[in-house]
């Protein structure tokens, strides 16, 4: 038995996305989900009762950032992630292959693995695949990510495929290293670059080796939107109906909503929290830049339709005053706000599903978020 099981509860009618559970060793999660993402071991100004309070059913964290500081090795004295970060609920590790590809000038690509320079003191470390797994494996999340290269945009087809036959590769090196597959799922990425013969060959290889899920990577790296809805469209029919599909680094509301109706059932971004360090919120009318010296004497909530904490209890102009006079708690209650916008919208989302309305979801959305 897999660590983690998909089930599918039901098929739109008006747009085939998926409504599931995934079944994992710390609860069942209802997909398609968003994951706000806790690069080191907290989603940014949050406590996980917070993240609880709005409705949070798993995060992610970063084996590359973890792996650096405080270690691996340390976070499995303190019992595993879960314990360390005082989260009770799944979690999900990203490999840290974007991380270490995005150095570029600071590493090196060899068939063994790669060779880089810490952003943090210049020290040099050498990742594996069986690296990785021995990182994850020592955090001790739910679903570990296995480590792959991300092709940049743009790249020559050469590249993209060595890079995509690689992943392959190493995909099969994690496989074997893997530890603790009975209590930790082991999902593999589809890479291919913008070329869709590549990718219906990296997902042929990928699931080609039996594993519990898989991810599409190697999207929303630059490329026009158009461009990647096109290439999710070609991708996602070609990965198994009977697991989850998770569409990494994907976080904007339209980017949510387009990759459920193309059969996404996870997503994972820093989006939300990293706007709101900028005093930006989500709202249902649209992004409100409450730094802005229009909302200076703007009494009024964030969003009028929400119900979050933020908004329950403190005003668009209260909230600028704190973010032009870089007090943290501005921080903190944008990022509140903006989560649980995303996880309501993806509340939403399952409710269409079940509703067999999607599309009509979706335009009701899109015409008050972006005015068309």
């Amino acid at each position: 038995m897999y660590a983690v099981r998909y089930e599918l509860i039901k098929t739109c009618k008006q747009t085939g996305a998926r409504l599931g559970r995934l079944h994992t060793p710390h609860g069942v999660i209802d997909t398609p989900i968003f994951m706000p993402v806790g690069t080191q071991a907290t989603v940014k100004s949050m406590t996980p009762e917070e993240l609880k309070e709005i409705g949070s059913q798993i995060i992610l964290s970063n084996t590359y950032h973890l792996y650096l500081r405080p270690g691996h090795e340390l976070i499995k004295k303190a019992g595993g992630l879960h314990k360390f970060m005082n989260w009770d609920r799944p979690i999900l590790t990203d490999s840290g292959g974007f991380q270490v590809f995005s150095l570029g000038p600071l590493r090196k690509i060899t068939e063994e693995g790669v060779e880089f320079r810490s952003h943090h003191d210049g020290s040099k470390h050498f990742l594996t695949p069986e690296k990785v797994m021995e990182i994850e494996n020592a955090l001790g999340p739910d679903i570990m990510m296995a480590f792959d290269e991300c092709a940049p945009y743009p790249a020559d087809r050469e590249y993209v495929k060595n890079s995509l036959e690689r992943t392959t590769r190493w995909l099969e090196r994690c496989k074997a290293a893997h530890k603790n597959p009975e209590n930790q799922a082991l999902f593999g990425i589809v890479q291919g670059g913008m070329y869709k013969d590549l990718r219906e060959q990296s997902a042929r290889e990928i699931t080609a080796i039996d594993l519990p899920g898989y991810a599409i990577g190697g999207l929303s790296v630059g490329e026009p939107k158009d461009l990647m809805y096109e290439i999710l469209e070609y991708t996602t029919p070609l990965l198994p109906e009977d697991k989850p599909r998770y569409l990494m680094g994907v976080g904007s509301p339209d980017d949510l909503i387009e990759g459920v109706i193309r059969g996404i059932d996870m997503f994972d971004c820093v989006l939300p929290t990293r706007i709101a360090r900028n005093g930006t919120a989500m709202t249902s009318q649209g992004k409100v830049v409450v730094r802005n010296a229009s909302y200076a004497e703007d009494f009024t909530p964030l969003d009028p339709e929400c119900d979050c904490y933020t908004c329950r209890n403190y005003t668009k102009s209260y909230i600028r005053h704190l973010v032009k006079t870089n007090e943290i708690l501005g921080a903190r209650l944008i990022s509140n706000h903006n989560l649980h916008f995303l996880l309501n919208l993806m509340k939403d989302v399952r409710q269409a599903i079940m509703d067999d309305r999607l599309m009509d979801f979706r335009n009701e959305f899109f015409a008050k978020y972006y005015g068309k």
